[in-house]
């Protein structure tokens, strides 16, 4: 099955796994999905993640989710860019998420980073989502 936005998808099988209170949620393996699941870990709000390999040559991530006294990290995830509707920003126009308690996530042309990283790197892109 083709999905058409891999990033919202992934987001989804998060915000789904974490309504169910599971510990571990799996999702298909590719680049951007590990480097945005790279963001999320080095901001804490996810425990990790390992890459699992089948049997017919297909590759997926295993993502570890982090709750604090029983609620999720995670409170909020919202898919900004889309892929019928992209949204770029400037590095003068990167605002913060909650008053700085959250993140957006950017693809840059330095790479995929947070909106606080993108500051220090004096870079714009495509702001991918938001977590808070």
């Amino acid at each position: 099955m083709a999905i058409n936005d891999p990033v919202g998808d992934m987001l989804t099988r998060i915000r789904n796994a974490q309504l169910r209170g599971m510990s571990k949620t799996t999702t298909p393996a590719s680049k951007l999905r590990g480097r945005v699941l790279d963001v999320l870990e080095a901001e804490g709000y996810i425990r990790g993640y390992t890459k699992v390999e089948h049997a017919n040559n297909k590759r997926d991530f295993e993502i570890e989710l982090k709750y604090f006294d029983g609620q999720p990290v995670i409170q909020f995830m919202k898919r900004v860019s889309k892929p019928g509707r992209r949204v770029y920003t400037s590095i003068k126009d990167i605002s913060p998420v909650r008053n700085g308690l959250g993140i957006s996530i950017l693809s840059t042309p330095k790479g995929v980073m947070s909106d606080a990283a993108a500051r220090e790197h004096n870079v714009g892109g495509e702001v991918l989502c938001e977590v808070y």
